[in-house]
């Protein structure tokens, strides 16, 4: 199968020029000007931009958490995927007090097999760190399954303390491997929780208001910290709060491979969507949460000057009579939102168009620099000859309004809601395979393959 892409302004994270790519069955072959190729299928992308497909290294599909379970399983939440412009997602495998990390990789892979419309990988979730756990890490890792997330939150579920989690950075100094951390001070934010709750203070924004920045700063500090004594990298997930960029910005400027992520939530909400009324601000229960509107531009600065170097998603939806677990009890509400879909258009809308990033810059922190920290790269994450035909071409002019009723994804809610974006994608392939062709679905549930990550060089 030939695919040809006409006219189209490619764009990586270094350079933007005007050329036609030609993919043969699931690779990059060919880029050039004016190619006089005969294809099986030629698409024109005159005035549309030629992307490498986004990655999204921070998804929970089909994920129970505080009685619920996220309500995107693989087949409807990588479809979703796929019309936002996101072609390889990572998302979390969770080891359970009492398994084996084998029994979770099963488990997961089950959810995933067969549903999948994109590609994807994993991350192990690990909550309980024992001498046969740390000999499953090395496991794992040569199955390409390169990463694990740790907790500083969410005692008795999800928290690690010091020592496993020094024990685990070490052990990443040995495999290869690299350590995904959830920084906040979940000892502090259980006591600010019991105290708002013995106080009678019950509602949705309570969850932030017990969550404080501080909280997110000293467990970033920490984990940094921890990596530095072990000598080894690490990334930190869902970075909401510009205090905890600064122990982030601090490190980098030391020279220490300390690496985070943030997310649209934290570029375009904030706390004050947590005051709406109705139970409205459940919707916005997420963890970190989200933060005063006035610090935004600090993550914004961050992202331009290379102390973030991701933007995912941490897409972990609950439609609202799940929400309303938490009815009388901010603490049972599931925590987590919708994102998968819009990442891609909010970016390319809120940075891109408003002069904050660069589209080389919105590239790299969608695609290239996930795939470079991940093992991805340069399979994933860039336009090659040799690298995989993950390609969306994007209309950079496209007025899209963003509503529960016309996005893809599996929730009765979206935290945008009203919200006009200029920047959509049109089409979209997936290792050759057309996946979404002028905005519908042509893909197939199950088209999507594991992807065995490499570890860091």
């Amino acid at each position: 199968m030939r695919t040809l892409i006409k006219n189209g302004t490619v764009v990586t994270a270094t350079d933007q020029y005007t050329g036609d790519v030609l993919v043969e069955d699931e690779k990059i072959a060919v880029i050039g000007t004016l190619l006089d190729i005969q294809a099986d299928k030629v698409i024109d992308a005159s005035g549309k931009y030629v992307l490498p497909g986004g990655i999204d290294v921070h998804t929970h599909l089909d994920m129970p958490f505080g009685g619920a379970t996220s309500a995107d399983d693989f087949e409807t939440g990588t479809r979703a995927a796929a019309f936002g412009g996101t072609t390889s997602i990572v998302d979390f495998a969770i080891q359970y007090r009492g398994q084996t990390l084998h029994d979770a990789w099963e488990a997961w892979i089950k959810k995933a097999d067969g549903k999948a419309v994109i590609d994807y990988g994993f991350h192990m979730i690990i909550t309980e760190l024992t001498d046969q756990v740390e000999g499953e890490m090395d496991a794992l890792v040569r199955q390409g399954i390169t990463s694990f997330k740790l907790f500083m939150a969410y005692p008795g579920v999800f928290m690690l303390d010091d020592a496993s989690i020094f024990k685990a950075l070490l052990r990443t100094g040995t495999n290869g491997g690299t350590i995904c951390m959830h920084a906040e001070n979940g000892g502090v934010i259980d006591v600010l929780v019991q105290r708002a709750l013995a106080a009678g203070k019950r509602a949705p924004k309570y969850h932030a208001l017990t969550r404080p920045a501080r909280a997110e700063a000293e467990a970033t500090h920490r984990a940094i910290a921890l990596a530095e004594i072990a000598d080894v990298p690490i990334y930190i997930v869902h970075l909401s709060a510009a205090e905890a960029l600064e122990m982030v910005t601090e490190a980098r400027d030391r020279g220490l491979p300390a690496f985070a992520e943030t997310c649209p939530q934290y570029l375009f909400l904030s706390y004050d969507n947590y005051e709406e009324p109705d139970f409205g601000g459940s919707k916005y229960v997420m963890s970190p949460p989200l933060r005063d509107k006035a610090k935004q531009d600090q993550l914004w600065r961050g992202l331009a000057f290379n102390d973030l170097q991701a933007i995912a998603t941490d897409h972990c939806p609950f439609c609202m009579k799940e929400k309303r677990l938490g009815q009388d009890d901010f603490s049972k509400i599931p925590n987590g939102a919708p994102g998968i879909e819009t990442r891609m258009s909010l970016v390319y809308d809120g940075g891109v168009r408003t002069g904050r990033i660069s589209l080389n810059r919105f590239v790299e922190l969608t695609s290239t620099s996930p795939a470079k920290i991940f093992g991805l790269f340069p399979r994933k994450g860039t336009i090659a000859p040799g690298s995989d035909a993950d390609i969306v071409v994007f209309d950079p002019n496209r007025a899209i309004t963003l509503s529960a009723k016309t996005l893809h994804m599996n929730v009765d809610y979206n935290p945008y809601e009203g919200r006009q974006v200029t920047g959509a994608t049109d089409t979209v392939l997936s290792r050759g395979r057309l996946v979404i062709e002028n905005g519908t679905f042509v893909g197939r549930a199950g088209a999507g393959s594991f992807l065995k990550r490499a570890t860091r060089s």
